[in-house]
């Protein structure tokens, strides 16, 4: 079955906490702090592998989750990293963030590694809060949380050509000479339910990769049919070859139809309009007694499109064909990426809201929430004088206070931080 398209959750491993541990050694009485640091959480990664040609692997199972860091430990022993998920998706899949859907990422080179959620820092031991004024630290640091967001996997076909046509015109077949690929072929509409690839090797050492997109009909822009499903893949291709019926077996007209596909490829996507492309009328082993060929050849040479003769049954004009396609492969070069992704870090752009501290007022109570506060507030032991010391000069440090104050605050006002409630002193 061919999937191209996969919604799935992701979530990074957190960090481990930071130990809380002294020196118990028999010639140093005074002992000393010795927690050691906690591991950084597992990044979940996408890995782009060229032997895979859909996103099947993320139909069925749709959460995935990479390993926590281990927490710190006695002894100065720093915790263990968590393992990094790696997941392997086709080559030509975009990332999209599921929400904004906005793109994160096109992944169009073999082997290319994509950090997708990063994980968690590893909290600091307690050992590493040890100053000049405080010996003997009684609290470490918590390991921050993990990335974690719905993404959409959408694969976008590689290919350097672009098989398009109505169906039943003989573009499975065409693909099955002139490549090794053997998609199945009968005498009826939709028989191809599913892109097949393909790769045409001629003289030379010169090859090129050959999609077949599954027949269009009209409306397909709209996604009437299986429009939308397969139209994403043509936009990958380099050139397109429109593969048209001159031989009325169906009573249709060839002129007809040849306006109609380029009619849906311009809908769907403007840029399709002025893709390269070639015509190649089929089935011309069994012509009518119309002069669907003539007409068609008049109309395609009139916009300044190469059109070619062949019967894919009998192997007529193909050699001309390939050659045709090779030249004009080269003649056009090497294709734009669908998205101009220069920057990857817009991924955390996108989910990671770390530097943002929220501070409102309802009802007269005030709120102070935001993923730096909850960390600091995790790692505070509230029995430890000098913890909390901490905890209050980290949150004046972040202008939690000077902006409590510019809403009206007074001392012994409530203030609830990350669901923990205060009172407030200045």
């Amino acid at each position: 079955m061919f999937i191209d398209v996969a919604k799935i959750y992701i979530k990074a491993g957190n960090g481990g906490h930071g130990a809380v541990a002294f020196r118990r050694e028999k010639y140093e009485p005074a002992g000393g702090p010795a927690g050691g640091d906690g591991g950084n959480g597992g990044s979940v990664i996408l890995q782009v592998d060229r032997n895979i040609r859909t996103l099947m692997d993320f139909r069925y199972r749709k959460h995935y989750k990479a390993e926590n860091g281990e927490d710190g430990k006695s002894k100065m022993q720093y915790g263990k990293k968590g393992q990094d998920l790696i997941l392997k998706v086709p080559q030509g899949t975009i990332v999209r963030d599921a929400e904004t859907n906005k793109v994160i990422a096109d992944l169009t080179e073999d082997g290319r590694n994509f950090v997708i959620a990063k994980g968690g820092r590893g909290g600091k031991g307690n050992m590493k809060f040890t100053t000049s004024t405080r010996q003997a630290p009684r609290f470490a640091e918590g390991g921050s949380n993990g990335e974690e967001l719905w993404i959409t996997l959408e694969l976008k076909l590689l290919a350097d050509v672009g098989l398009v046509g109505f169906p039943n015109v003989g573009k499975s077949t065409l693909l099955s000479i002139v490549t090794d690929a053997r998609p199945k072929i009968a005498d009826y509409h939709f028989t191809t339910l599913a892109p097949n690839l393909g790769v045409a090797e001629l003289e030379g050492g010169r090859s090129f990769v050959i999609a077949d997109i599954p027949g269009l009909i009209e409306g397909a822009h709209m996604g009437v049919g299986l429009g939308h499903e397969f139209l994403r893949h043509i936009e990958r291709t380099r050139i397109l070859v429109h593969l048209v019926d001159v031989s009325s077996k169906e009573g249709r007209d060839p002129v007809e139809d040849f306006y109609k596909i380029n009619a849906e490829l311009k809908e769907y996507n403007s840029k399709l309009e002025s893709k390269p492309q070639i015509v190649v009328a089929n089935k011309i082993d069994i012509l009518g007694d119309g002069d669907g060929y003539d007409r068609l050849a008049k109309e395609v040479r009139k916009l300044g499109y190469d059109i070619y003769a062949i019967s894919a049954a009998t192997g007529q004009g193909i050699k001309e064909l390939e050659n045709a396609i090779w030249n004009k492969i080269q003649e056009v070069g090497e294709p734009e990426p669908a998205y101009e992704i220069t920057d990857e870090s817009k991924i955390y752009e996108l989910t990671d809201k770390k530097d943002e501290i929220i501070i409102r007022k309802e009802d007269d109570k005030y709120f102070v929430e935001g993923y730096q506060i909850e960390k600091i507030l995790n790692s505070t032991n509230f029995d430890d004088l000098d913890s909390v010391r901490y905890f209050q000069k980290a949150i004046k440090r972040k202008g939690v206070v000077d902006r409590l104050k510019a809403l009206g605050i007074n001392n012994e006002d409530i203030v609830n931080i990350c669901g923990y409630e205060f009172e407030f002193f200045d």
